[in-house]
């Protein structure tokens, strides 16, 4: 059954972490699930993103899998054992299987041989048959065979190995040949790692294994109806606890992080060049990939560049070549898939029309001709830095894809040329393969006959072309290929291709070495994966490689799929903001500590290894990635999400929260946020942004753009000021004028970038509505409001514009490749969007001014809310350049919803009575004012002044502590923290006499400015702010007996 496995992993010479696994994950299967997977089949065409269901469903597989499923033995076990012992063992099983007929087979788990000698075995096989977890099978079942440490099967028709002995043939290789004569599987890879492994026994996590249940009844806002607390409260405590219940043991919410369809397939393709197939994708693992390909198979036969999109010549392709090499017939498929493809292939010019990308894979492949492919000269990486164009100066991305294709190029390597790749040079091209003129080819991308620059958008939605290459460069490729290229492989110039060669390895190598193989992402990952076996088939750097492949594989009801890599940083940041928003800490206190955590063991301790300048790399060390530690990448809005939890974190109670981060380490994340800050004021993801903007008229590539250099982004500007500014509160003595200066300088590239018509671009995210949250959010935590600013102004005016007639927002995925606001199809809204909409106007002070949208919206949220407190799967919210979107569930189902029902929790609770006492002595006039109105919370102020002033007043908060009657709870804040509490030991003995007061100002200023103002008193401007703690401590300055909470000035 496929399972997810949470950091279980052990060091050794192929596999290695540097965070103990944190954030680490494998994924197997349940029979339960066929239902989802159909339901997602049959709507597939309506909904294209998955409900990533299937690592929620599982339960406490050990215990249902002894009670429901018999177990049959096979023919014959052989242990290692004596005679007897053996005996022994065959008998009961026999016994076990005669009591069943419905399967021909099982196979079950065994603890290794050596933990039974010295010891009599037969009270452990009766433990171990009393605990196997049991999977029928059909054929295939031949027994074990035995090694020196311990048990492997033999003849299965999947692969399924014991852990143990994972373990064991990763740290001794040479013992592999006795388990596997090609592949030793590694003991345990980062999220989510897929391996049909029954043996997989975690206990307590998810839902049924947590035996989750939502207790609390559903809430719906009637038409007419006004949201009130209750209902607004009620929603916010269903979603946290539903969502609380997804976390996993180690603190990060697993989630897909997936959606490109050209990631899967070079994967297979690679793993097939290495005659690796078998063991990397056994045939659970293939069913599997099959089941995602097919799914997401358009209704005209061929498949998008992500799973929303139009046709395109490149993922079809590829996915016809996956379909062949997986097992598929030419004519094979469900839904006659493969022959369906194959004429969508031909109807639009062949194989020949594919990007240059899909060129180079087919040229690996050895389907396509390396001469028709633009140059990708490997002695790029050995020019000299004051050319213009130098690897340092390009976009990491782009610098790790071309690194390993210019090696491929420079060796103008093929792999073997087998049966199936000679069917398929027949199958894809038009033409007999012997008869293409390649050089005629090289140009050639599938496209529609508008040819118009002013109809550009109509190829897009056609063809692959997004980017047309600019004449300066088409000329740029063919004097590369008609002066250099024969010159470089001839002599004496060939010495100098293959310096550029190894100079090129080296870089691989580095930054394998530097993110643990996983790489940077997963284009990168196939191809240096593949550029190691090239160099060195045997090797440990391809074996360090195969060891990290599940890192990226993921499954769910619409099958297998390959990640983008792990977000468990970037979801664990927002979820943890957003619960610690709910004003529940006391429930959720094990959830908060456990994300705390995580987060803290996810930061990245140290820069790259060595020189790191020289290879092209940033300082790293106090940063987060989007992943988690061994990735290694820094990311500056992770970076910002991350120090901002720990800050959050560093101001609670540590004996619910743990211990705070060490102040030298928040100083790092500082850093590296500063370091990054462009001349404009803006921030790039992940490296400084200095290239000439000039640099994009290279872009090799025909389906992206912008990809060449760094750009600076609003989101990352917007989440670094967030931080900086709770930073600054925290610890202002360092490095104070810098971050007032970072904060200083991003404010104008904010208003700076924003489009005429009010909105922000949102470069990870779809689109404008993302873009206008974070530069609404970033603008807010600087100081800027709408009276004070007009790009604020104008922010809301577009966000209130492009709201739906049923309060939410929804726009389309084609705003991102088009640059232009695109509602989605039937004027329809996403839950997703309409949250960012809110958070954007709340920023803004929307509820001050007219409340009635926020309102209109949040009726809409709270009614969209499922029966167990989830939110519905839609469209895609993600994407990852301006033409491929992804999903990631955790952010899409609950992250963002959840903290805009809290606002309205406390858009409706939270009502002000201004209150002065008269009294020359402050200790007692509010001691006797605590015990008269049975105040249950107090906070007071300790002065954090100097000298005679200090000392002078020092005493109040203490005389005050102990001074209240005992149903009162004091907080002593001193310089932004909690420095001491004293607790109530008993409820008030009576209600509080204001809360009539309150009843009655709450209806007099109803509806009325007034109240919205009193309302949102000390309150947060979002959820997801730097400010949320604060709002946490100050609504809690007075609280009477029944939970009414009321400020004291």
């Amino acid at each position: 059954m496929w399972r997810l496995k949470i950091a279980e992993g052990e060091d050794g010479p192929y596999f290695y972490s540097t965070n103990n696994y944190v954030g680490e994950a494998d994924l197997g299967e349940r029979t339960e699930v066929e239902a989802a997977r159909q339901h997602f089949y049959d709507n597939r065409h309506q909904v294209k993103p998955c409900g990533d269901l299937l690592w929620r469903m599982q339960d406490g597989i050990e215990a249902q899998a002894c009670k429901e499923v018999p177990y049959i033995a096979y023919k014959y076990v052989r242990v290692g054992l004596d005679t007897d012992t053996q005996n022994q063992f065959s008998t009961l099983l026999a016994h076990r299987a005669s009591s069943s007929s419905d399967v021909d087979s099982l196979i079950f788990d065994c603890c290794r041989a050596s933990t039974f000698e010295g010891e009599n075995p037969w009270p452990r096989f009766e433990q171990e048959l009393k605990h196997a977890v049991v999977v029928g099978l059909n054929n295939g079942c031949e027994g074990y065979e035995v090694g020196p440490h311990g048990l492997k099967r033999r003849g299965l028709n999947f692969w399924r190995e014991v852990s143990e002995e994972r373990q064991v043939a990763a740290r001794h290789p040479s013992r592999v040949k006795k388990f596997n004569p090609t592949f030793a599987r590694p003991p345990h890879a980062r999220p989510p790692w897929l391996c049909p492994d029954a043996w997989c026994m975690i206990s307590g996590q998810f839902l049924r294994e947590k035996q989750f249940e939502q207790t609390i009844p559903p809430v719906r806002v009637e038409d007419g109806e006004e949201i009130t607390y209750d209902k607004a409260s009620t929603a916010l405590s269903r979603a946290v606890h539903f969502f609380s219940a997804l976390q996993a043991s180690d603190g990060h919410w697993p989630a897909e992080n997936a959606g490109p369809l050209f990631f899967l397939p070079p994967l297979v393709m690679c793993v097939y060049i290495t005659g690796h197939l078998d063991t990397v994708f056994p045939a659970e693992h293939r069913k599997e990939i099959l089941r995602y390909v097919y799914n997401h198979q358009n209704e005209d036969g061929g498949w998008g560049l992500h799973i929303e999109g139009h046709s395109t010549m490149f993922c079809t392709v590829l996915s016809y070549i996956c379909m062949r090499i997986l097992g598929e017939g030419p004519d094979g498929g469900l839904d006659n898939a493969c022959t369906r493809a194959r004429k969508w292939i031909h109807d639009h010019g062949g194989v020949t029309y594919i990007p240059s990308w899909g060129k180079t894979w087919l040229s690996i492949l050895g389907v396509f001709d390396w001469s028709g492919s633009n140059p990708m000269p490997p002695e790029f990486w050995i020019l000299p830095s004051f050319l213009p164009m130098y690897p340092a100066k390009m976009w990491c991305y782009c610098r790790m894809v071309y690194m390993p294709m210019s090696y491929f190029y420079g060796k103008k390597f093929v792999g073997p040329i087998t049966p199936l790749v000679q069917h398929l040079r027949e199958e894809l091209h038009t033409q007999p393969y012997d008869t293409i003129c390649w050089r005629k080819v090289r140009h050639l991308c599938a496209k529609a006959s508008i040819t118009s620059w002013s109809k550009i958008w109509i190829q897009n939605q056609i063809e692959d072309l997004y980017y047309p290459h600019p004449l300066v460069q088409d000329l740029m490729w063919d004097s590369l290929y008609i002066f250099t290229e024969p010159f470089l492989n001839r002599w004496p110039f060939n010495k100098l291709r293959e310096k550029a060669l190894q100079v090129t390895m080296k870089h691989i190598h580095y930054e394998d070495e530097n993110s643990r193989y996983i790489t940077i992402g997963c284009v990168e990952k196939v191809l240096c994966m593949l550029a190691c076996w090239v160099e060195d088939p045997e090797g440990d750097y391809f074996k360090k490689h195969l060891a990290r492949i599940p890192d990226y594989l993921w499954v769910a009801e619409d099958g297998m799929k390959m990640q983008s890599f792990g977000s468990q940083e970037w979801d664990t940041g927002f979820a943890i903001q957003a619960l610690l928003a709910s004003n529940m800490t006391e429930e959720i206190a094990p959830v908060l500590a456990r994300g705390h955590d995580f987060i803290k063991k996810s930061q990245v301790k140290d820069n790259p290894s060595g020189d790191f300048k020289s290879m092209h790399r940033h300082i790293s060390k106090g940063s987060w990635t989007f992943s988690d530690q061994d990735h290694g990448w820094q990311v500056s809005d992770c970076t910002a999400e991350g120090l901002k939890c720990c800050l959050l974190f560093s101001m609670m109670p540590p004996e619910i929260v743990g211990e705070k981060m060490e102040p030298e380490r928040l100083y790092n994340a500082v850093n590296v946020l500063l370091s990054l800050q462009s001349k404009n004021g803006g921030l790039p993801a992940w490296e400084p942004a200095g290239a000439q903007e000039w640099l994009e008229l290279l872009n090799p590539t025909e389906f992206f753009a912008d990809i060449v250099v760094e750009h600076e982004y609003v989101e990352c500007t917007s989440s670094a000021i967030h931080a900086l500014v709770l930073f600054q509160k925290l610890y202002p003595g360092h490095r104070k004028k810098e971050i007032e200066n970072f904060i200083l300088n991003a404010v104008p590239y904010l208003e700076n970038i924003q489009n005429l018509d009010g909105s922000w671009y949102g470069n990870w995210g779809v689109c404008f509505t993302y873009g206008s949250w974070f530069a609404l959010g970033g603008l807010a935590a600087a100081g800027k409001t709408y009276s004070n600013c007009a790009a604020m102004c104008k922010g809301v005016a577009f966000l209130l514009r492009t709201q739906l007639q049923d309060g939410g927002w929804g726009e389309s995925y084609l705003a991102c490749p088009k640059k232009e606001y695109v509602p989605l199809e039937g004027n329809r809204s996403n839950l997703v969007h309409t949250a960012w909409a809110m958070m954007g106007l709340i920023h803004a002070g929307q509820a001050e001014r007219d409340p009635t949208p926020l309102h209109r919206a949040a009726k809409l949220l709270i009614n969209s809310q499922m029966e167990d407190g989830d939110y519905p799967q839609q469209s895609h919210t993600n994407i990852t350049t301006a033409a491929t979107a992804t999903t990631t569930n955790i952010i899409v189902n609950i992250t963002i919803p959840l903290p805009t029902l809290l606002i309205f929790s406390y858009l409706n609770q939270i009502h002000s009575l201004d209150v002065v006492l008269e009294d020359t002595d402050v200790v007692r006039a509010l001691t006797d004012y605590v015990s008269y109105a049975a105040i249950e919370s107090l906070v007071l102020g300790a002065s954090s002044r100097h000298g005679f002033i200090r000392l002078k007043s020092s005493h109040i908060p203490s005389s005050v502590s102990k001074g209240v009657p005992d149903f009162c709870t004091v907080y002593v804040i001193s310089r932004g923290k909690v420095s001491s509490v004293r607790r109530a030991s008993r409820p008030a003995p009576h209600a509080s006499p204001l809360l009539d007061q309150i009843q009655t100002h709450k209806e007099k200023t109803a509806g009325s400015e007034n109240h919205l103002q009193n309302s949102l008193r000390g309150s947060f401007l979002s959820p997801i702010t730097s400010d949320m703690l604060q709002h946490y401590k100050n609504a809690k300055l007075l609280k009477c007996s029944n939970g009414c909470r009321k400020t004291l000035t």
